[in-house]
């Protein structure tokens, strides 16, 4: 591993901007609990089939054990889902302190492409995919210094939100050709994952080419005290960025998180959003997230879920959005979950 050092990362080449927030953020030798992941999502046009991808880092509190993880999972509606998740010592897994480069036993992550493959369980997904980094990263943090601050305790951040993805993934010896799929990479790190959350991300929308949405509704502990819901929300149309994160928009922001559903709402001076995201018991896969205390979050996680959205503008039409193929994980430590755990 090479492990990220307190300066800012060099831009790298081929990656532009997103490079500084794909540096890695786990410090080689520390002794601190730490979870850092980098993930793929993409999705076909008829919201069908998806496909995820995520290398973890996990540092116990004391620095013991210290490993990485590859996990895939190959959602298909129609189908079954396949999960898969690999571990090894972090030592022999390799995350770049100037931008994208992750190497986890058989899964590689560079500027613009993903492959190799991960297996587990007598299952495989293998995939060979190029990916396009022509968008701006969405930050949702409204400043900097919360990136670097010990508060909050698990950041987020998506350097490629806006991805096309071309190539090909074979899961249970079924090649799938992917050609224009919509998609993004994300980067999130922390101390631990937060006691409950909804995140949610989509940019493949029926009838609208150039909608992104991404939020995220979480609640975190201070100290021995469960704080209050915080919910950030982003939006880009045609361009444009609404943000909604600024400190008196945080605080009348609304988001509700159920086991299969996360509704969210947000107001500016300049625009409002609104919006819920759901799916079904089978379109989710369970997933055990370890924190560096050794206690579970199980994430449920969906990528073919269905959504809406309202963005309203001032002087300008609603615009109103139907999607099936969106980005949809609940976090919870509550066992009686329902959802089938898979890794």
């Amino acid at each position: 591993m090479q492990a990220g050092n307190a300066g800012t990362p060099a831009l790298h080449p081929k990656e532009g901007a997103g490079s500084q927030w794909n540096a890695v953020r786990c410090r080689e030798g520390s002794t601190h609990g730490h979870v850092e992941s980098y993930f793929l999502k993409l999705n076909d046009a008829e919201g069908r089939r998806a496909l995820w991808v995520k290398a973890t880092i996990l540092v116990h509190a004391g620095g013991v054990p210290r490993v990485a993880e590859a996990w895939a999972i190959a959602f298909d509606r129609e189908g079954r889902h396949v999960a898969v998740k690999q571990v090894v010592p972090l030592a022999a897994a390799h995350f770049d302190e100037s931008g994208l480069d992750v190497a986890v036993a058989g899964l590689r992550i560079s500027p613009g492409r993903v492959h190799g493959e991960v297996t587990s369980g007598g299952e495989r997904i293998a995939f060979d995919l190029r990916f396009t980094m022509n968008a701006a990263p969405l930050v949702p943090f409204p400043s900097a210094r919360m990136y670097e601050a010990r508060l909050p305790s698990s950041k987020l951040v998506s350097p490629h939100p806006d991805s096309r993805f071309e190539g090909s993934y074979t899961v249970a010896g079924n090649t799938v050709e992917v050609r224009d799929w919509h998609g993004m990479q994300g980067h999130n790190w922390g101390t631990r994952h937060a006691e409950l959350y909804a995140w949610s991300h989509c940019n493949q929308w029926e009838g609208h080419d150039d909608l992104v949405l991404e939020g995220v509704t979480a609640r975190v502990k201070v100290g021995p005290v469960l704080a209050p819901p915080l919910s950030i929300v982003c939006v880009r149309h045609r361009g444009v960025r609404y943000d909604f994160n600024a400190p008196l928009t945080l605080v009348r922001a609304r988001g509700t998180i159920e086991l299969r559903r996360w509704t969210f709402s947000a107001n500016n001076a300049l625009a409002t959003v609104s919006g819920e995201l759901w799916a079904d018991t089978d379109d989710f896969v369970g997933l055990s997230y370890e924190n560096p205390d050794g206690a579970i979050t199980y994430c449920l996680n969906s990528k073919i879920a269905r959504g809406r959205i309202r963005l309203s503008v001032r002087g300008r039409p609603d615009i109103e959005a139907l999607t099936r193929a969106a980005a949809l994980e609940i976090g919870t430590k509550d066992p009686a979950h329902g959802v089938t755990m898979l890794a």
